[in-house]
């Protein structure tokens, strides 16, 4: 028989109400080792994409001293301390969908400058972005609009917003819903996920010039 990767037990650390320590232990026990699969078949795909040295960074949820985390993930990035500085990808979970992304969060210090670079490109990546692909503004939201959804405008000044506010951020991938996501193979997933970052590679280039 064919194993799914991701289980509806994996979903349901997020969705169960639990204490800090509880869920955290399930996520170390039961996402992270996936986490760590992932990590062995991306890395070298992303090194060979890009001709840069990239380092996996599983969340450790280390400012978390009360509330459980309601996410999860493990982001790629060019520093092997860190990844939130950075223009990065990121793979992880909600309660309800898994996401695959292309990210630059608010802590990264040049986020005004590759805002700008976005903003010269703008109608080039309003075209290679796929209709059925999602932006998001917020890591830490599950929220997604899709790309489809978006006029060019509209587009635009989501642009101009991740350039003009503080904690705006810029996200952008996949998001795949818990019950297509139980069914894929871990073979399928890996696949799944070097497709979009294939796709958001351009998306990468533009931040790091």
């Amino acid at each position: 028989m064919i194993q799914s990767f991701f289980k509806e037990s994996d979903f349901e650390i997020f969705t169960t109400d639990s204490t800090l320590e509880t869920r955290m232990s399930a996520i170390q026990n039961e996402i992270q080792p996936k986490f760590k699969e992932v990590e062995e078949e991306i890395l070298p795909f992303l090194n060979r994409q890009t001709d840069q040295n990239f380092f996996g960074h599983i969340a450790k949820h280390a400012r978390r001293t009360v509330n459980a985390p309601k996410d999860t993930w493990i982001a790629f990035a060019t520093n092997n301390r860190g990844y939130k500085m950075l223009p990065h990808f990121q793979f992880g979970l909600w309660g309800t969908h898994l996401f695959v992304y292309f990210g630059i969060i608010y802590e990264s210090p040049n986020k005004q400058s590759i805002a700008t670079n976005f903003e010269k490109n703008k109608n080039k990546l309003y075209k290679m972005i796929p209709k059925d692909f999602v932006v998001s503004y917020d890591h830490m939201k599950p929220d997604v609009i899709p790309k489809s959804k978006l006029t060019k405008d509209e587009f635009g000044k989501g642009i101009q917003r991740f350039h003009d506010v503080k904690k705006a951020e810029y996200l952008c991938g996949i998001t795949i819903p818990k019950d297509e996501a139980i069914t894929l193979t871990k073979e399928e997933l890996i696949q799944r996920i070097i497709d979009t970052y294939n796709t958001l590679i351009p998306l990468y280039n533009i931040s790091i010039k």
